[in-house]
């Protein structure tokens, strides 16, 4: 699945975000705890550098929180980096990241220096419900649906700390499949974005093999089937998502799985665990890398096609060993 959702803000946002991180002492990124990895924008990573960052995980409420400790460990190996859990029922725990920010940067809290944060992340992550909270006042337009922030903010949030909001942005090309699939899940890119029937396969693929049991309660059934399409039919039977004549109305169960599992009416629930993620780069890799192989052989098949037998087998020779290390480069990322 591909997202084709792009606004032209987001382009005019990240362009801002770079413009504005010289100025920046701190950075503050706000991810869904369901998809740590997933709701990271890469962009972000690139353009920080060494930049202090708190990475908030919101809705933290909604995600499994064995899964949710084992995000915090692996994000925090990274240097610069802490982390922290809260939802939009926990105002005052969301006010101790401004005790963070002071003890992240030490240097400053000892004098009188304004230290200058910035809030950023994916549409629909909470961020604007944050900024309200930390300002003690409504300065962020909140809303159930992503990009609701369309424009830069430069907040003052007291204690020596000023804030720049920026809207919320994806990225142009989200290069991990899987990671398309669980944005659209948890309601990171709008609905008219994406297909239902898409979305509602894979997270019924997803949770009858990670988290059976909720939705063994959840749908009254007896028992969870092997496939998505068995527990679809099963699913729509017990809730009424029929079309005449008794058919399936696929459309409407997977809208209904879609959103009970964002409203966490299916219970706390993680799409993504640090395992998952990295099996899924390593496979990214080696895909990436077997393609730029064929690319190159291609590439020497075609100057090879008018040489003396002599050369073509000395060309040979070297496509061999261009296949041979890109094997061997392959073996070690594994």
């Amino acid at each position: 699945m591909s997202i084709h959702w792009y606004p032209g803000h987001m382009h005019k946002a990240q362009k801002e975000i770079k413009e504005l991180l010289p100025q920046v002492d701190l950075l503050i990124e706000v991810l869904d705890a369901r998809i740590p990895y997933s709701s990271e924008n890469p962009a972000i990573a690139t353009l920080r550098g060494d930049k202090p960052c708190i990475k908030v995980l919101s809705k933290s409420d909604l995600a499994d929180p064995d899964v949710t400790a084992m995000w915090q460990e692996y994000l925090e190996q990274e240097r610069g980096v802490k982390t922290f859990t809260t939802t939009t029922e926990q105002p005052q725990k969301m006010k101790q990241i401004i005790d963070l920010c002071r003890k992240m940067l030490p240097e400053k809290d000892a004098s009188i220096k304004t230290i200058n944060t910035m809030i950023c992340g994916i549409p629909n992550v909470g961020k604007s419900t944050l900024i309200n909270i930390l300002a003690d006042r409504i300065v962020a337009k909140t809303g159930n649906e992503p990009a609701v922030t369309k424009a830069q903010q430069r907040i003052n949030l007291g204690s020596g700390i000023i804030l720049f909001d920026t809207p919320g942005i994806l990225w142009p090309k989200v290069e991990n499949p899987q990671s398309s699939y669980r944005l659209a899940t948890t309601g990171a890119i709008k609905d008219t974005a994406m297909e239902y029937d898409d979305v509602g396969f894979f997270a019924a693929d997803y949770l009858i093999k990670a988290y059976p049991e909720l939705l063994k309660e959840r749908f009254k059934l007896k028992h969870i089937p092997d496939t998505e399409i068995e527990f679809l039919e099963l699913a729509a039977a017990k809730r009424g998502a029929l079309r005449a004549g008794g058919r399936v109305n696929l459309h409407k169960i997977c809208e209904v799985l879609v959103n009970e599992f964002r409203s966490g009416k299916l219970g706390r629930i993680s799409l993504e665990t640090p395992d998952m993620v990295e099996k899924e780069e390593a496979d990214m890799a080696a895909a990436e890398l077997k393609k730029s192989a064929e690319k190159a052989l291609r590439k020497e098949r075609f100057k090879t096609g008018s040489l003396t037998r002599d050369k073509k087998a000395q060309k040979e020779h070297r496509i061999e060993r261009v296949q041979r290390r890109s094997k061997e480069k392959q073996a070690r990322n594994k």
